[in-house]
């Protein structure tokens, strides 16, 4: 299934986009870094790259917290959550697929975050959808990933800062109300 996603994603095929980019490629990537993020058709790829696996991972943890139940009658409050996050998961996903398919307008002139930065914070995203207690606490985080592929589609510096620092809020409040770790017993 990856791999017709990945085939939908690019019709062209590996070399579609990448081949009309081909003689000035690795120029671009160069000038792209010194840029900062977002700044070339491989690094809006990237991004919803990883998008998709934000999509992919919070499916799996919709559907770990349903199957939980075993059967028995899942709370109206949980469906209402988990309803809402398949809901975000398909605007993900097509909004992700957006980026794929026009990557090239979506270049963002001078981002001032490095593609470092933007992808490390997405691929911790993925990890914070994958291992918080309760499904309900990241409808703020999925929200800003929201926020996030809204705002790389319009090429402009200031609403993708604004997610990103959106994004990196609601994780820092994850973290803050983990329970705390149960501390060493002296030996």
């Amino acid at each position: 299934m990856e791999n017709d996603s990945k085939a939908a994603r690019d019709p062209a095929g590996d070399s579609g986009n990448t081949a009309a980019a081909a003689p000035a490629g690795q120029e671009t990537a160069q000038s792209a870094g010194a840029q900062g993020g977002l700044a070339s058709v491989q690094q809006i790829v990237e991004l919803a790259d990883q998008l998709s696996a934000c999509a992919d991972q919070l499916h799996e943890r919709i559907m770990r917290d349903i199957r939980a139940y075993e059967g028995r009658t899942v709370p109206e409050a949980v469906q209402n959550t988990a309803r809402a996050l398949l809901d975000d998961e398909v605007v993900l996903r097509q909004r992700a697929n957006g980026l794929y398919a026009d990557a090239a307008t979506y270049i963002v002139k001078s981002l001032g975050k490095s593609q470092r930065v933007v992808i490390a914070l997405t691929t911790e995203a993925t990890e914070k959808i994958r291992k918080i207690a309760l499904i309900g606490d990241i409808t703020g985080l999925v929200g800003g990933l929201l926020q996030l592929a809204g705002a790389a589609a319009t090429g402009q510096a200031a609403p993708i800062v604004g997610a990103l620092d959106k994004i990196r809020a609601h994780m820092a409040a994850i973290e803050a109300s983990k329970p705390p770790a149960p501390a060493a017993k002296p030996a």
